[in-house]
C-alpha cells in the first residue's frame, strides 16, 4: 500500500469539499492537508457543519513553496485564472497536479483569454498538461505529470459522443447541444442570479454562444475527428442543486440501424465502470446518477429525420469535477480506478 500526502486548494468551494469526502476514505490516502485564500486558520468544520465531529482540520494558507515539499499530490480546485496563476509555483519532479479550474484545458493561449477573458498560463505548462477524460484518454493520464481536469459540461457532453465521433459517424458541423445544470455549477459564491428567489420555479438560459466550455468541447472532438466544424453549444440553470444532462442532436456522415449504434456504444463502454449504457428506449435522468461518479448515457435514432438523439447525465460535483479527478489519480498511480468511487451509490431519490 502506498500512503501518499495530498493537498487540497481551494478546499471551501463545493468541487473542494467534494475532493475531502471522497479522498478522507480513500485507502491510499495517509493524509489531507486543506488550504484556502479566504478562510486560513479555520476549523473546516466551521465553513462546512455537516462535517462537526467528523473532520478535524484547520484550513491553511497557500503558501506553494513550502507546499511542494510536503504533499506527493496536489488537487487545484481554485477558480479559474487562480490556477493559471498558482501552478508553475508548485511544479517539482515530485509532486503531480491535478487541476480541477478551467487553466491548463485549452493547449492554445489566444482561445483560453477570449473565452475566459484572464490571462493564460505559461505556454509550456498548457501543453504538457494532459486533458483528463478519464475514459477517452487514460494511456496520458497514466503518464501524466499534470493533468487537467475536464469541465463538467464537457464531461457529459463528450462521453456521449466520443463512440460515434472516433468512428467518424458524424457529419460535420451538425452537432447541437443542449445542456442543463443545477445550481452548485455555478460555486458557492453567492450571486443574485443563483439565490433561491431567482431560480425557483425558473429555468433560465445563460452565456449564448459564449460559454468557455465551447472551445475545451470543439478541441477534444477535433482530436478525435479532424474534420468535426464548430458546435452549437447551448446551457441552462434548472431549480435544482446537482446534475447536468446534455441533449445532443447529430446528423450521421452514413446509414446506421439503432441496434449498430447501440453495438458501438456497448462495445466501446464494456470495460468502463463508470459509463452506464442504457438499454434501447431508455432514458436517464439526474437523479439516476446523484452523489455518484457515475456517466448515465441514453440514444435513439429517429429514422425520419435521420438524426441521433443522446442523452448525458452526471453529476456536475463527481463526474464533472471531483469524482473524476480522483478517478484521473488513481490512473496516475496504477490504482483500480473506482478506488474509493465505487461505494458512492446514486443517492436516490
Amino acid at each position: 500500500m502506498i500512503a501518499l500526502n495530498i493537498g487540497i486548494i481551494g478546499a471551501t468551494g463545493y468541487g473542494g469539499t467534494e475532493l475531502y469526502r471522497i479522498l478522507s476514505n480513500h485507502p491510499e490516502v495517509s493524509s489531507c492537508t486543506l488550504y484556502t485564500s479566504s478562510d486560513e486558520h479555520k476549523k473546516y468544520s466551521s465553513v462546512y457543519p455537516h462535517l462537526t465531529e467528523v473532520c478535524p482540520l484547520d484550513l491553511h494558507p497557500i503558501k506553494t513553496e513550502q507546499m511542494k515539499d510536503e504533499h506527493d499530490v496536489i488537487f487545484l480546485a481554485a477558480p479559474s485564472g487562480v490556477s493559471a496563476s498558482l501552478t508553475p509555483g508548485l511544479l517539482s519532479e515530485d509532486i503531480k497536479i491535478i487541476d480541477l479550474s478551467g487553466d491548463l484545458r485549452l493547449k492554445d493561449p489566444d482561445q483560453y483569454e477570449k473565452w475566459y477573458q484572464k490571462t493564460a498560463a505559461p505556454g509550456e505548462l498548457l501543453q504538457n498538461a494532459v486533458y483528463g477524460l478519464s475514459e477517452v484518454n487514460r494511456a496520458c493520464i497514466e503518464q501524466a505529470h499534470i493533468i487537467a481536469n475536464p469541465g463538467c459540461y464537457p464531461t457529459a457532453t463528450l462521453l456521449a459522443l466520443t463512440p460515434i465521433v472516433k468512428h467518424q459517424l458524424v457529419r460535420s458541423s451538425s452537432i447541437i447541444i443542449d445542456a442543463k445544470s443545477g445550481v452548485s455549477g455555478a460555486g458557492r459564491k453567492p450571486s443574485i442570479g443563483t439565490s433561491f428567489t431567482e431560480m425557483q420555479q425558473n429555468l433560465k438560459i445563460y452565456k449564448v454562444h459564449r460559454h468557455q466550455h465551447i472551445p475545451e468541447i470543439e478541441q477534444e472532438l477535433k482530436d478525435m475527428d479532424p474534420n468535426i466544424g464548430p458546435i452549437s453549444f447551448t446551457t441552462h440553470l434548472i431549480p435544482m442543486t446537482r446534475g447536468i444532462m446534455a441533449t445532443i442532436y447529430v446528423e450521421l456522415a452514413e446509414n446506421q440501424s439503432q441496434e449498430q449504434l447501440m453495438d458501438l456504444y456497448n462495445q466501446f463502454y464494456q470495460n468502463m465502470p463508470f459509463v452506464r449504457v442504457r438499454k434501447d428506449g431508455s432514458f436517464p435522468g439526474t437523479k439516476d446518477v446523484y452523489g455518484s461518479n457515475y456517466c448515465d448515457i441514453g440514444l435513439k435514432l429517429d429514422p425520419r429525420t435521420g438524426r441521433l438523439t443522446i442523452v448525458s447525465v452526471i453529476d456536475n460535483l463527481m463526474k464533472g469535477a471531483a469524482g473524476q479527478a480522483v478517478q484521473n489519480f488513481n490512473l496516475l498511480f496504477g490504482f483500480d480506478e473506482t478506488l474509493g468511487l465505487k461505494h458512492l451509490l446514486p443517492v436516490y431519490p
